[in-house]
């Protein structure tokens, strides 16, 4: 009891934490003139789509922890997992997107507004959402045709992919072949698109001859590199990776549920603060709203 009560209050205290810093940047990045750029509109969306990713678990995980209700009925499965690979997927392109905008933004500056338009950025956040859409409505369809036996009980938190093959009846392979094609192809086309983005913008920053010049795009690019080596990661490692005996004896210690709290619950939770502390322009209107807050309030 006491450690379901402990669980509860950390799984509250990280989803209250995602809740508040991904709104706060949505308003800043709404209300703020300075930021009224691509790159803070592509921020504005993957803030959004972290709500989102994370509202699909935590908030039936805090119930079943609160009552001990332990059970979920099977199209709330389905849909919950429709909608967790369909966000992780919007969030893995609108994270190559986002490398794109940086490298046009700091190798063709003076063509950046033209070939990043208003419309450009609609149509790259739509397209993600697309994909994402389309990638989850293959797993969860080619999952769920499979026959589940026994007590159908999931040794994990929620629905997901490798929890719903290992209490499937018959062989899965090609599930697990799909996976790691479909999965993989999307996967290794946006990270691929990422390193080339950012290896011309490595390039092309070393190219500058100032010094104080180069430290605020390194800056953004450090950012959003630690959110991908993060995202892509633990999520790469956890659905990626091939069956042995060393990786079996992995799984026997829960890897899977720690992996899976990582890229679901934390990478959400800190990816507002790895955006707003290491980017001046967001601190600078973080400071500007609560200066103003504070002078309101006074007066």
């Amino acid at each position: 009891m006491k450690l379901k009560s402990l669980l509860f209050s950390i799984f509250l205290i990280v989803y209250l934490s995602t809740l508040i810093g991904n709104v706060v940047i949505i308003i800043l990045t709404k209300i703020d003139h300075h930021l009224q750029t691509p790159m803070y509109y592509l921020l504005r969306n993957l803030a959004f789509l972290d709500i989102c990713y994370t509202s699909t678990i935590l908030p039936q995980m805090l119930v079943n922890l609160l009552i001990e209700h332990l059970a979920i009925s099977l199209p709330a499965c389905i849909i919950q997992l429709f909608l967790f690979l369909s966000l992780a997927a919007s969030e893995s392109s609108l994270l190559a997107t986002m490398a794109y905008d940086r490298y046009v933004a700091i190798c063709n500056p003076l063509r950046y507004s033209l070939i990043m338009s208003k419309d450009v950025c609609l149509l790259m956040v739509a397209g993600s959402w697309v994909i994402g859409v389309i990638y989850g409505a293959i797993h969860t369809a080619n999952t769920f045709r499979l026959p589940f036996c026994g007590s159908n009980a999931l040794n994990h938190y929620f629905c997901d992919i490798p929890p719903l093959l290992k209490i499937s009846c018959i062989d899965t392979f090609p599930n697990e072949a799909t996976v790691i094609i479909v999965g993989g192809f999307l996967m290794l086309g946006c990270f691929l698109l990422i390193c080339s983005s950012y290896l011309n913008i490595l390039i092309s920053v070393l190219n500058i001859r100032k010094q104080h010049r180069r430290s605020k795009p390194f800056s953004t690019c450090i950012s959003h590199l630690i959110v991908v080596l993060l995202f892509y990661g633990s999520g790469s490692f956890m659905y990626m990776r091939p069956k042995s005996t060393l990786l079996a004896a992995i799984d026997s210690f829960d890897s899977n549920k720690v992996l899976s709290v990582l890229y679901s619950f934390i990478i959400p939770m800190l990816n507002p603060l790895i955006y707003t502390l290491r980017n001046s322009d967001m601190k600078i209107s973080l400071s500007t709203m609560f200066s103003f807050n504070a002078v309101s309030s006074k007066a």
